[in-house]
């Protein structure tokens, strides 16, 4: 089940792809939590002991997501219920980060980050771009978390980095029934291996859990109000909070919208499509400047030969089919990587996979000195935690023709990730999350017309889903994944008057 990854995922390549190209059972989550004492008994009076921050961990990546935070930056755990259906049971860590707002005497409160995955960490992410909301920390603390299963907060692991090598090169489209069976295979080792090494935390690292960490961070931080700012899944994650919670909702932005009302196959074909258009936008934005640009067969073709015949990509790894498809989807998502794009297809059809295996590395969490965060590990298993669907190779092989015709270049890969969750040792709780909100204060939802992993569409739906009175559209005609840090001038002025001074966009507004 392809979910969306964090809106700034590509953004933490620069570095390395500047040295490529110069050198060459989840806890009764289904009911409503009105009530404070409901979320967490005596861990709501907990104080935090905010010190500086540590370098990143491994599981949050090492080296690779950067040094430690400056010294405005402060790091805290708090302590939530591992299940909350037993308040006064065993615990889980969050860690948190914070950087406190600049002008104390118009304070808001704090306003609460999730860039989505399931599994970015906010702890590298947030002080890591935090000068695009510089302009929103006047009058909030900017606030973020590694969610429960996600880098410091009990990071989900699940296999060697070697064998992490292997599997995310190893075929992911089969074209025989050996290569179905093997892939199958390799899916349930994974499993195994996820079940082995962090079994424990498995049945508590659901959407549903993490919302309500999130009431207990609000009552913690000392807010009567949770102010929001949720990308990609943290949208879909700040909408089942105001389902849960709908009066205690404040001001939340949701960008980068997921479709609440997809199940996880009308999810991933409308995810194909999205990636299908972004790379025909990017294809039409290139030959206005370029004459290197690729074609779509050129892109089907290389892929085709990388499945027969891999291509060396560095390090003594080679750049395989899987592995390509993963790095073409990954620099959709900024067309900050439109250029890389272009020269990597280029590479790769000269025998030189560096630049495309750097992006699918980043895809799949690995950092340059071969290590993996949990981003995959983390996303896979909030996923399956969440999700209650269980397909077969059977029931996906009928499919791959309808998501091929939507996506000559992503339908295949998309169709079959569809199996993530086979062999899962933990039941799902939902087919499609509720997130009806009667009673909340508008959230304000944007959609962006090229986003690639979170289609326009699931922005409207959104709106609907969350019920009449509570959201607030807005459409930004751009590309990437998310809107407000485009650059877009008309998206940042309109989002900053609604978090900073609470003025609601007209309906239907639209940045262009």
């Amino acid at each position: 089940m392809p979910r969306p990854r964090p809106v700034r995922a590509a953004a933490l390549l620069s570095a390395a792809l500047l040295a490529l190209t110069t050198a060459s059972c989840n806890g009764d989550g289904g009911n409503r939590g009105e009530d404070p004492a409901d979320t967490a008994n005596a861990s709501t009076t907990q104080k935090l002991d905010w010190k500086p921050c540590p370098p990143p961990s491994r599981s949050e990546g090492g080296e690779a997501a950067g040094s430690p935070p400056g010294r405005e930056w402060e790091c805290a755990t708090m302590r939530a219920p591992l299940d909350y259906a037993r308040p006064g049971g065993e615990t889980i860590g969050i860690a948190m980060i914070r950087a406190r707002a600049t002008d104390p005497a118009r304070r808001i409160g704090s306003l609460v980050f999730n860039f989505g995955g399931p599994g970015g960490s906010g702890i590298t992410t947030l002080p890591a771009f935090s000068d695009d909301y510089r302009t929103l920390r006047t009058r909030y603390d900017l606030v973020s978390f590694d969610p429960r299963g996600v880098g410091r907060s009990n990071g989900v692991t699940c296999m060697s980095d070697k064998e992490l090598d292997a599997y995310y090169a190893s075929d992911a489209t089969p074209a025989t029934r050996d290569e179905e069976k093997a892939l199958v295979e390799r899916i349930e080792r994974y499993a195994a291996g996820c079940r082995k090494r962090s079994g424990k935390i498995l049945p508590y690292v659901g959407t549903s859990n993490a919302a309500r960490d999130l009431d207990l961070m609000r009552q913690v931080l000392g807010d009567d109000k949770l102010h929001y700012f949720g990308v990609s899944y943290g949208t879909e994650l700040g909408a089942v909070y105001a389902h849960l919670f709908p009066k205690k909702v404040g001001r939340a932005l949701l960008d980068a919208v997921v479709d609440p009302a997809s199940d996880p196959v009308q999810s991933a074909l409308a995810q194909a499509g999205g990636f299908q258009l972004a790379l025909g936008n990017y294809m039409t934005a290139c030959v206005r400047t370029s004459d290197n640009c690729p074609t779509e067969p050129q892109v089907t073709g290389l892929l085709d030969r990388l499945d027969k015949r891999p291509v060396p990509g560095g390090g003594g790894r080679d750049l395989t089919q899987s592995l390509a498809t993963s790095g073409i989807a990954q620099a959709l998502y900024s067309r900050d990587f439109w250029d890389y794009l272009t020269e990597g297809v280029e590479d790769a059809e000269n025998n030189d996979g560096k630049i495309l295996l750097a992006l699918g590395d980043a895809m799949n969490g690995r950092g340059q000195d071969g290590r993996y965060s949990s981003l995959q590990a983390s996303l896979t298993a909030i996923t399956c935690a969440d999700f209650a669907q269980r397909y077969t190779a059977a029931e996906v092989e009928k499919k791959v023709a309808e998501f091929r015709k939507v996506s000559p270049v992503f339908g295949d890969f998309m169709a079959w990730s569809l199996l993530q969750c086979t062999g899962w040792p933990v039941k799902g709780e939902w087919r499609t999350p509720d997130v009806s909100a009667k009673g909340s204060a508008p959230v304000l939802v944007v959609g962006n017309t090229g986003d690639p992993a979170t289609p326009y569409e699931g922005a409207r739906k959104m709106v609907q889903e969350l019920g009449p009175g509570v959201g607030v559209e807005m459409t930004y005609r751009g590309e990437g994944h998310g809107a407000y840090d485009s650059g877009n001038a008309c998206v940042k002025s309109t989002v900053d008057a609604y978090l900073l001074e609470g003025t609601v966009p007209g309906p239907n507004k639209v940045c262009s």
